[in-house]
């Protein structure tokens, strides 16, 4: 954290909501976020706007006017827009295009006086160290690198075990780069190439190194966003979020091929927006072309960035494991349920974990994550409904942005979860590519524990200690539960020996000593 920085001004608490304004080269954003439990955001309200600072920047070393105009009118309607969530602390950095231009100075001078509002320059290194917070911190990615790609700047940097190990801003940009080499409308052959070469020489001079085995890269930018809502929709992806899709080289090359031979008013693939039409395939070279040098066969997409970077950076600066960010996650999410109980939830949970542990022969950290953290969640389609809880709860997993979680992993909760309640549902058949034919046996499995486990909390009371015991001998399991009568589990056990091949039995605890 900058020297002198505080964490929250006086009468403030890291609880109330801060509105984070990034004004970047080529869009600027505010995003109004609430600071939760552990250091999740709950975003309350947010909004974009298209400045395109840094066009012409390079060439004049000036912002133009009317680009200023634009921005002085989005901050004043940011402005609002936090007003309007009872914000007390507003945070406003500017970028790349603020940083270089010879009027950036008097512009952050007038919005001072005339709007109230502190805009902080951010150096090229503040800018990778709080987009590589934003990036990562959301995605459960352990090493690597990362990107975050601008209108004005690019910045890299390497990362071990979640905490950033250097970074570098190069001034690749988007808009930068198309207004340098993309002379045509659509760009010549020659243009391209040219750019591509510029683009390799200057990332080869920063030393940039191949990434190593098991680390991924990491991006994040309105440009890449975009290239990946086009991949997304053209493929007929399952899950409709951005953060955590995974963006192949292969396909972004196919993408920026088919864009670059279009004339700019003309491209109008599914996903991309209209201020994009003009830097998007600049940027997509960009991308590509960091990608070979890396060595990187795909990029994880990250919805967050440097305003998620700035908001987390108010209470820390490191980032936690994959597993914390995951917990936190969804107990965020479940803690906005009036139907949901901590006391209900742990309980189940506990129920879960014991009875995967004990009885699946096959087990997986990923299945049995996704087991403990469907029984966690259970509860909050009570709030919807009772007897479809499964399914509401399930589609809220899809439908949220979950921090911490990879595709995969939201695909296995939501299935885990929807066919606990319904045995013939079988919406791992709908999440392909990220749930395949051979996950539906341990998939199966791991449901018909979440609805015994679910059973078994119906069955104990609260504030009691979770415990049980298992006993597998002869084609049968019999578990044994404290506090627990024994129990005619009927339609539960033909399902349990469907998926186990044995038969079900749940007795008192205490007739096991008999």
């Amino acid at each position: 954290m900058p020297k002198g920085r505080k964490r929250a001004s006086a009468g403030q608490t890291l609880r109330d909501p801060v509105a984070v304004v990034d004004i970047g080269s080529n869009s600027g954003r505010v995003m109004v976020f609430r600071p939760e439990a552990g250091g999740h955001l709950h975003v309350l309200a947010g909004s974009r706007a298209a400045l395109r600072l840094a066009r012409d920047l390079d060439r004049t070393g000036r912002i133009p006017p009317e680009a200023l105009d634009r921005a002085f009118e989005a901050l004043r309607d940011f402005r609002a827009i936090a007003g309007g969530s009872g914000v007390r602390r507003f945070e406003a950095a500017g970028t790349s295009a603020l940083r270089d231009a010879a009027n950036g100075p008097p512009f952050i001078r007038k919005v001072k006086r005339e709007l109230g509002i502190t805009i902080r320059i951010l150096s090229g290194l503040e800018e990778a160290r709080y987009g590589f917070l934003g990036a990562v911190g959301g995605l459960p990615v352990d090493d690597g690198a990362f990107f975050d790609l601008g209108g004005g700047s690019l910045q890299v940097g390497r990362f071990r075990r979640r905490r950033l190990a250097g970074a570098l801003s190069v001034p690749l940009g988007s808009l930068r780069v198309s207004d340098a080499f993309l002379k045509s409308d659509p760009p010549t052959p020659r243009e391209l190439r040219k750019l591509r070469e510029h683009v390799r020489e200057t990332l080869e001079e920063a030393g940039l190194k191949r990434l190593g085995p098991g680390e991924q890269l990491v991006g994040t930018g309105g440009s890449l966003r975009n290239l990946a809502k086009v991949d997304q929709r053209a493929s007929g992806y399952p899950i409709a979020r951005l953060h955590g899709y995974e963006l192949a080289r292969r396909r972004l090359h196919e993408i920026a091929s088919s864009l670059a031979a279009e004339r700019q008013k003309k491209r109008r693939a599914a996903g991309l927006n209209a201020d994009r039409r003009d830097s998007v395939v600049g940027g997509a070279i960009v991308i590509e072309t960091l990608m070979e040098v890396l060595g990187a066969g795909a990029v994880v997409v990250s919805g967050q960035g440097v305003r998620e970077g700035l908001a987390l950076s108010m209470a820390r600066e490191t980032l936690d494991a994959s597993e914390a960010v995951r917990r936190r996650s969804t107990d965020a999410l479940a803690a906005r349920f009036v139907g949901w109980s901590e006391d209900r939830a742990s309980r189940r949970e506990a129920f879960a974990v014991a009875l995967y542990t004990a009885l699946e022969r096959w087990p997986s950290v990923e299945m049995a994550d996704a087991l403990g953290q469907g029984a966690r969640i259970l509860d909050i389609g009570r709030t919807v409904d009772f007897f479809d809880r499964h399914e509401h709860v399930a589609d809220l997993v899809l439908a949220t942005d979950l921090a911490g979680f990879s595709h995969r992993q939201v695909a296995l909760l939501a299935a885990v979860v929807r066919q606990a309640g319904d045995e013939d549902e079988r919406l791992s058949r709908s999440l392909e590519p990220l749930v395949m034919h051979e996950d539906e046996e341990p998939l199966e499995r791991a449901a018909v524990l979440l609805a015994l486990a679910d059973e078994i909390t119906e069955r104990t009371p609260p504030g009691s200690a979770p415990a049980l015991a298992c006993r597998t001998q002869a084609g049968q399991a019999a578990v044994a539960v404290k506090h627990l009568p024994s129990w005619n589990v009927r339609g539960l056990a033909d399902r349990f020996e469907a998926a186990f091949g044995r038969s079900l039995r749940v007795i008192a605890a205490a007739a096991r000593r008999r």
